[in-house]
């Protein structure tokens, strides 16, 4: 489904978030409310426990608000089950994660192949060699996860998540588990591919530096949002 126009492609409708603890009820989010347009870059920002992640998920319907609504491209998330969800996410959605989230026993290759694979592509092989080399891993398709550095399995991953070409991108930390220099090289490139794909792209970072580079940030606090300035 491509959202009509002047339609946002990613909204959310007094969003909250609660979990039941030894101590009682815990409000991680409460009444959100977001717009973001197609071909927007849109950071989350916040310190430790403000609630990024939890946002993410909620955004991209991998877990249910506990109150408010959430829509992607048009489609009400809260109208749909588990499957669902997981079809419109398959359809619309790219996923980068801190922790890369390789599959270690494929390789890098068989890793970026695979989203194209189920969803029957005859190309696969041929658009998963080509998002590697656009990455730098043209001589590391035979590469396992374990023989590849940190930085090169988020290259794979960043591969991974365009090989669908997504209308919308989802980034939690990115560059979480890298070492400054290389992680300035990845979140160079996924900015890059990110610009020449047109793609939506929702990061969560805690670094301010990371999110001047979007073209607005909201920024969480005690479960609440607030637009600010990334300028």
């Amino acid at each position: 489904m491509t959202p009509a126009e002047n339609t946002p492609i990613v909204a959310a409708r007094n969003l909250g978030r609660r979990v039941d603890t030894a101590a009682g009820p815990l409000e991680i989010l409460s009444d959100i409310d977001l717009e973001i347009n197609a071909a927007e870059t849109v950071a989350v920002v916040g310190v430790s426990g403000s609630g990024k992640s939890t946002l993410l998920g909620l955004l991209a319907g991998l877990d249910l608000p506990t109150s408010g609504e959430v829509w992607l491209a048009g489609q009400r998330l809260n109208d749909l089950d588990e499957d669902g969800r997981a079809r419109v996410r398959g359809r619309l959605t790219g996923f980068v994660f801190q922790s890369f989230q390789l599959l270690e026993s494929l390789t890098a290759l068989e890793n970026v192949m695979l989203p194209l694979e189920l969803a029957g592509s005859s190309h696969a092989r041929q658009q998963a060699e080509g998002l590697l080399a656009r990455v730098g891993l043209g001589k590391r398709l035979g590469h396992y996860p374990r023989q590849l550095s940190g930085g090169e399995q988020q290259r794979v991953a960043i591969a991974r998540a365009f090989s669908m070409q997504p209308a919308i991108l989802f980034a939690d930390e990115p560059t979480g588990n890298l070492d400054n220099e290389t992680g300035s090289h990845v979140i160079d490139l996924l900015f890059e591919l990110n610009r020449e794909h047109a793609t939506t792209l929702v990061l969560v970072t805690h670094d301010d530096r990371i999110a001047a580079r979007c073209g607005r940030a909201i920024r969480l606090d005690g479960g609440r949002g607030r637009e600010v300035l990334t300028q």
